[in-house]
């Protein structure tokens, strides 16, 4: 799967922060599938879609109407996808602010030996 990301597409490029603020309101989750009983991992969409938008698709509790063989109107879900490519960059730009938060508070454990 491959996504249109050359820079020449791009405008109003920036860096991104605050991801690691966006991590945190993340809510991963274990569960198991209705339809087989299988257990799986990921997020629950619209709890996603509340923090990254762009990672969902569809909106919570959508349905449609139908008519089913015999004429009669019905109603029928219409479920949220999950696109969890959408959240690399996010994950990606929280752990460099972690990161830069351990090489300074690496400095400081360091200056703080070095003063016994």
């Amino acid at each position: 799967y491959n996504t249109s990301s050359d820079y020449r597409l791009k405008e109003n490029i920036a860096p991104m922060i605050g991801a690691l603020d966006k991590v945190a309101q993340l809510k991963p989750c274990t569960y198991t599938w209705k339809v087989d009983g299988s257990n799986g991992q990921g997020f629950i969409a619209h709890e996603l879609q509340s923090v990254v938008p762009d990672a969902v698709t569809g909106e919570k509790d959508a349905v449609e109407t139908y008519t089913d063989e015999e004429g009669n109107e019905q109603t029928r879900p219409v479920y949220q996808g999950v696109d969890t490519s959408f959240l690399v960059a996010t994950l990606t730009a929280a752990i460099q602010e972690q990161q830069a938060m351990i090489e300074e508070l690496k400095q400081e454990v360091a200056k703080l030996k070095g003063a016994k």
